[in-house]
């Protein structure tokens, strides 16, 4: 039981930093309709401004308050000045464009950072285990679950119970009305992709102790962040939690109990979904 309430406690962990990366993916595409295959760049750049923050300042709360800045600043640039213009073009534009910037984000955290494996130590507050009904649990990580939830809790009251989440759903249901009203549709959506960033690199920021820092770390969890967006629905936000959770559940057991089928198992996940449901199990139907 104790080696059980461990591994949960790991696969919530990681659940939650999933929904973190995949409920901007899922906010990003489904309220924009713009697919930005360099959405884990931005996790990487949080993480790495997280270590150089760290390293100067000797600070993880300041990281993680300001460290997603960085990242922010590049997402504005880059709808602004790329992706804005190729809105009507269709999704394979995006995604040729995007693609790129993998590779551009990549190249520049080498040049600043180098290609050594970095790490941040988690703040001392912290650091060491709890022992709870005999199983022990790392305290980093019971942190992290508490903080996705309030992560989740303040995305759901901006989108449903804020005037912006409002302007947001309006938007998206009927642009040119809204426009017609005096909603400033481009800005709106300029801010939800700058939301999409932040949150990734957040994401990036509070996995840095229990994953590391390396070139490449923008790929390893783009591709389970695009399944969790697959199976819990486009522009769902309760989906990107729930999915998020089951793929942290399945992948965290399955490498503990299957680890030569964990990956496996997980892919199968997005096809049993996708056959019964191939909007995602929260998505709109359409039609």
């Amino acid at each position: 039981m104790d080696f059980i309430f461990s591994q949960l406690l790991n696969s919530l962990a990681l659940g939650v930093l999933l929904f973190m990366m995949s409920a901007g993916l899922s906010l990003i595409f489904g309220l924009m309709n713009v697919v930005n295959i360099a959405h884990g760049s931005f996790f990487m750049i949080g993480a790495f401004t997280a270590f150089t923050l760290v390293q100067m300042f000797g600070n993880f709360w300041l990281a993680l308050a300001i460290g997603w800045v960085p990242a922010v600043a590049c997402a504005i640039l880059m709808e602004r000045i790329f992706i804005r213009p190729l809105y009507n073009r269709g999704h394979l534009d995006q995604v040729l464009l995007t693609f790129g910037f993998i590779f551009v984000f990549g190249d520049l955290a080498k040049y600043l950072w180098g290609a050594d494996i970095r790490n941040v130590a988690p703040p001392e507050i912290l650091d060491g285990s709890l022992q709870v009904a005999g199983a022990i649990l790392p305290k980093y990580r019971l942190f992290l679950v508490f903080f996705g939830g309030a992560v989740a809790a303040g995305l759901w009251w901006f989108l449903e119970r804020s005037r912006v989440g409002a302007m947001v759903r309006a938007g998206v249901d009927d642009a040119a009305t809204a426009s017609g009203i005096g909603i400033n549709v481009p800005l709106l959506f300029g801010c939800i992709f700058a939301l999409g960033a932040a949150l990734a690199a957040i994401g990036g920021i509070v996995a840095s102790p229990i994953m590391g820092i390396y070139l490449g770390m923008d790929i390893e969890i783009l591709i389970p962040a695009f399944i969790v967006v697959v199976v819990g629905g486009m522009g769902s936000l309760r989906g990107a939690l729930v999915a998020g959770l089951l793929v942290g559940l399945i992948d965290t057991f399955g490498k503990a109990y299957f680890p030569d089928y964990a990956l496996f198992l997980v892919y199968l996940l997005m096809v049993v979904v996708l056959l019964a449901r191939p909007q995602g199990l929260f998505g709109l139907t359409k039609g």
